[in-house]
């Protein structure tokens, strides 16, 4: 503000400097604005050239002309700062507001616990003092127990269901503003101005549950509609069937609804729920949404079981949501569900277990939606890609939702299984309905008539041990050539084409990616789209698909390892490089789920410390440093799928195919895990070991006698003898050790364990990374100036600094040294360079 104002005050000056203040016409001004939205800040040629094209100008002077255009910059920096402490005042006193319902609550649940607490002792103290015949008090106590089972039944009709309608209203609000439900905050996330909200999850209730609050700039009614359409914003629904509606006395709705919801993983069936939900305006202004299971107890309406699906409970749960002074709205979320993980392999419970996953699937993505369709309102922008954000949102939805349903492939949307080979690793799935091939090429285009008529769809689920899912992901989404195939790549492209197209052969070609356009950022920065270029595959059959480039749409999510329990997802399916917003698309890819974590609190097995995710592991070990967040994640399961369009007939080879690609992806994925796990997880030694390679034992002799040579001792101990021993002590070493070429552009070629770790990278990517793209300016400066000396002096000392991982993670080292390599013809190998106590920053 200092600096706007006196920006300001200096321009006054040069007017007054000028004799006196220039007095425009209405007219004038009128074209100055209109110059001023085309060129705020014009050159004094594009000034001149101005009052040359405009005549009502010409009698102004090219210096007034400047000034008119300082002062209206002032003044447009003055307004925007103006409107942003106004909103940032808004927020904080919303928030301010928030706070001090939120320790009004705790205040609450403090004297609760005491209470409770005194009680506690007090019958304790009873009991020891009672005598041995209990009789009278089992007879009473029973009968409370018995009057407590045999509640009386609701009826079904409208009074009935108000009866229900009205105790689910209080006990939602008892959980959104009371202390029907210990709270605890969810680790990472701090209140402020700038965060999502305010954001607990349950300890010790039935079921899981979860809660936020936060503030949203829409109308309370705005928000009502579209929490409402829940399968627009909660990527874990598949349908909302509204069953039937009635209005109430109060001016109210209750609802009775059918929701399927899809299941995470191909291990777990699907779950759907028998809702009743009821819309009502308080005398305070709020509108409260509230939403409740029905079931047969309350003797209300049911709908019976469906088939492969198993019926869950919902607890009260609902939105609050109230009216903030000035525009906007302050809402509260509850999430409160049972989900019978009874149903599922012991060993995947935890997905249904974790207040943790339910937070961050459910309730924060309610209000990630409602602050991005906010900030759509107020900021309307084009993406660099040419669509508007609700167009980039309705395509990560699409993108979500195919890959949901391939997931889950439900019968009734004409999926069968396909028997298996033998082994029952990959499950193989056809889809032959209309609906899911609709405007999928089945135009007739070029001459060409339609080829695919069928989908098929290759699907798996493995368990992951000791590898945090936000680096593998981050891996594969960065190192395509780790684990993609581009025989596979170029046939999904062609199918997406309208025209013939079979089974690729190779034909060689190289085969590499980059990110061409990052599309947008769509929620809240922690999810983000991209069109993702395949250059040059060279795998055709002849005359029908011609080599070239291949395009896919890409969606990646929880990629930041520093979020506790979350997962992680890549998405992607094959474009063309013209589509449109309703292209056709058949998305497949990656989901990584943790099972459980040490601070997940929800767990009655888990401590509810939540300080002891922070401890480190044993004294000089690096990597419990690095990863402190993911400590905890000792197993994640990983669920891949594939689809893939197709002509029937080709539907044995097609099969052979899909079984065979998604099986060499499993073997990938868990030789880059293990390569990627940090050891401080207790992965044992054998599991990673040395390239054990005569060459590498070579290397490793050279990289000694080199180090020995030029710097006068000793890289290893001396009593380590043989190259296969000296090798294995090399790959163990603590310090990052790194191999490049001698090439105008430098690239690794070896690397030990440290190194990869330093690096996240494996030996086959390590290839791929140079020596410069791990440096920044001021680092690739220092190294080249040193590098010189090294090939002439033999080695050089480089100060401490900053580097880069292959994922862009800052590392910082203490010291560096670099020498050069010698073979036995004393002729320059490589150069080695070593990275003493580095970190991740």
């Amino acid at each position: 503000m200092m600096a706007v104002t006196s920006a300001c005050k200096d321009s006054r000056k040069m007017d007054l400097d000028n004799g006196k203040y220039v007095r425009y016409t209405p007219e004038q001004v009128e074209a100055l604005e209109r110059l001023y939205h085309e060129c705020p800040k014009p050159s004094s040629l594009r000034r001149q050239q101005l009052i040359r094209e405009c005549p009502i100008l010409s009698n102004i002077e090219p210096k007034q002309i400047k000034v008119w255009f300082q002062n209206r910059r002032c003044r447009e920096k003055q307004r925007k700062e103006a409107s942003r402490l106004q909103a940032v005042n808004r927020k904080l006193t919303a928030m301010n507001k928030l706070l001090m319902e939120e320790n009004d609550r705790l205040q609450k649940q403090v004297s609760h616990l005491v209470y409770e607490n005194s009680l506690f002792r007090q019958q304790t103290h009873n009991t020891t003092l009672a005598t041995t015949d209990n009789s009278c008090d089992s007879v009473v106590t029973s009968g409370q127990n018995h009057a407590a089972s045999q509640r009386p039944p609701k009826d079904a009709s409208p009074a009935g269901l108000m009866s229900i309608a009205e105790e689910t209203l209080t006990e939602f609000l008892s959980k959104a503003t009371g202390t029907a439900i210990e709270w605890v905050q969810l680790p990472g996330m701090k209140p402020g101005p700038d965060s999502i909200g305010i954001i607990a999850i349950s300890h010790g209730c039935t079921g899981v549950a979860s809660r936020a609050c936060g503030l949203v700039g829409l109308e309370p009614t705005r928000v009502a509609e579209i929490l409402k359409d829940r399968t627009s914003w909660c990527r874990d629904v598949r349908a909302v069937d509204v069953v039937n509606a009635l209005s109430t006395g109060n001016g109210g709705t209750i609802e009775l609804l059918y929701m399927q919801q899809y299941a995470p993983t191909t291990l777990a069936p699907a779950r759907d729920f028998w809702l009743m939900r009821y819309t009502c305006l308080m005398e305070d202004g709020s509108l409260v949404i509230c939403e409740r299971s029905l079931n047969n107890t309350q003797n209300g309406p049911t709908v019976p079981p469906v088939p492969h699906f198993v019926r869950a409970e919902m607890l009260p749960s609902g939105y609050l949501i109230r009216p903030c002074e000035g525009g906007g709205s302050i809402i509260h979320i509850v999430d409160h569900v049972d989900l019978e993980p009874w149903s599922i392999p012991e060993v995947l419970r935890p997905l249904y277990e974790s207040s943790i996953l339910l937070s961050q699937r459910t309730t924060m993505a309610a209000l990630h939606q409602l602050r991005q369709i906010s900030q759509e309102v107020s900021q309307p922008t084009m993406s660099s890609w040419g669509r508007r954000p609700a167009a980039l949102r309705a395509l990560s939805q699409r993108l979500s939702r195919g890959f949901n349903e391939a997931v889950n492939s439900f019968t009734d949307e004409g999926w069968s299984m396909i028997d298996n080979d033998g082994i029952d690793d990959v499950t193989v799935l056809v889809n032959t309905s209309a609906g899911k091939l609709m405007g999928s090429n089945f135009g007739y285009t070029n001459g060409f008539p339609p080829v695919n008529n069928a989908v098929l769809c290759a699907k798996a689920s493995m368990l992951l041990h000791n590898v945090p899912p936000a680096i593998l992901l981050r891996f594969l989404r960065e190192h395509r050539s780790e684990w993609a195939d581009c025989d596979i790549d170029a046939y999904s492209a062609a199918a997406v084409k309208a025209g013939p197209c079979s089974i690729p052969v190779s034909r060689g070609g190289s085969y590499g990616g980059q990110v061409i356009l990052p599309l947008a950022h769509t929620i809240e920065h922690e999810e983000f789209m991209e069109v993702i270029k395949l250059e040059n595959i060279g795998h055709y059959r002849e005359d029908m698909i011609m080599p070239g480039d291949i395009f896919l749409l890409q969606l990646c999510s929880g990629v930041d390892e520093n979020t506790v329990g979350t997962g992680a997802e890549l998405i992607f399916a094959p474009i063309d490089a013209s589509f449109s917003d309703d292209a056709p698309l058949l998305p497949s890819g990656f989901r990584i789920i943790p099972l459980g974590s040490s601070t997940d609190p929800t767990s009655p097995t888990r401590t509810l410390d939540l300080a002891s995710a922070l401890e480190v592991g044993p004294t000089g070990n690096r990597m419990s440093r690095d990863y402190p967040k993911q400590s905890g994640c000792a197993k994640s399961v990983m669920t891949i799928a594939f689809q893939f369009a197709f002509n029937l007939h080709l539907q044995e080879s097609i099969a052979a195919m899909a079984r065979q690609y998604v099986r060499g992806i499993i073997s990938s994925v868990q030789r880059v895990a293990l390569a990627l796990s940090p050891s401080h997880l207790g992965i044992p030694g054998a599991l990673r070991p040395p390239p054990g390679t005569p060459e590498a034992e070579t290397l490793t002799n050279w990289i000694c006698q080199s180090y020995r040579l030029y710097l006068g001792m000793d890289l290893l101990k001396p009593d380590n003898e043989g190259n296969e021993l000296l090798l294995k002590t090399l790959w163990h070493h603590s310090d990052a050790l790194l191999c490049c070429s001698l090439k105008a552009m430098p690239v690794f070629t070896f690397a030990n364990q440290a190194g990869l770790d330093m690096l996240e990278t494996t030996l086959v990517a390590l290839q791929d990374i140079t020596l410069e793209k791990i440096f920044d300016d001021n680092g690739r400066k220092l190294l080249f100036s040193e590098l010189p000396q090294v090939m002439q002096q033999g080695f050089a000392c480089l100060q401490g600094g900053i580097c880069l991982s292959s994922m862009t993670r800052p590392i910082s080292y203490e010291r560096a040294v670099a020498w050069k390599v010698l073979n036995e013809e004393e002729t320059a190998q490589c150069i080695c360079f070593m990275f003493v106590n580095w970190s991740f920053v």
